[in-house]
């Protein structure tokens, strides 16, 4: 029983191959950020679009820190291209380590229920993205000006800055990665069951 819950090279190629289409449709996500609110609710808005790689991954690879495997990939490949901060490597971290513990609590149970709350906790991890407008914000909304957005957008985004917002924003990881579950649950009736995939 304890053999089997070590990774094995198979494991480890499954959690590398899910873990760069999250990437991928993660960084797809980022693109909304084009729109001010569309990006202070970037976490919710890449659970609605990641919520099939994660629950794939994790309902083919039940053991220990295939979602920690996942999440180091993942902040690697933000690291490499230049879209990593001190902010989003905090959140990426509390929320990996979150999900994970999650699962390993519920003895990586495949039911849909605890798949959604580690994937849950799990999209908490985009935090950090749109959270750098709280922290930091004046030398934030500065930066991104200069690093070529429009004055209309900066003074857009600088609007929308608010106490509600940040509740919004702190919330939208639960509505989206809820969405993004669902999502992926009735696309693995239709099509990955029957596939054999899952």
């Amino acid at each position: 029983m304890e053999e089997s819950r070590k990774l094995s090279g198979k494991d480890l190629i499954t959690i590398g191959i899910f873990s760069a289409i999250y990437f991928m449709l993660n960084l797809a996500a980022m693109f909304t950020g084009f729109v001010p609110v569309l990006w202070l609710l970037l976490p919710g808005v890449t659970g609605i679009v990641t919520g099939i790689p994660f629950l794939l991954m994790t309902s083919k690879v039940r053991k220990p820190g295939a979602v920690l495997i996942m999440g180091t990939i993942t902040a690697l490949l933000y690291f490499v291209t230049g879209q990593f901060t001190v902010l989003l490597l905090i959140t990426f971290a509390i929320a990996c380590v979150l999900s994970e513990l999650y699962r390993t609590v519920t003895k990586y149970d495949n039911s849909f229920t605890h798949m959604m709350i580690s994937f849950v906790f799990f999209c908490y991890g985009m935090l950090g993205s749109p959270l750098a407008i709280w922290v930091y914000k004046d030398s934030f909304l500065t930066q991104i000006q200069q690093n070529g957005m429009s004055a209309e957008y900066v003074r857009s985004l600088s609007g929308l800055i608010s106490t509600p917002m940040l509740i919004i924003l702190c919330i939208s990881p639960v509505i989206g990665g809820v969405i993004g579950a669902l999502i992926a649950k009735g696309l693995f009736r239709k099509h990955f069951k029957k596939a054999g995939i899952v």
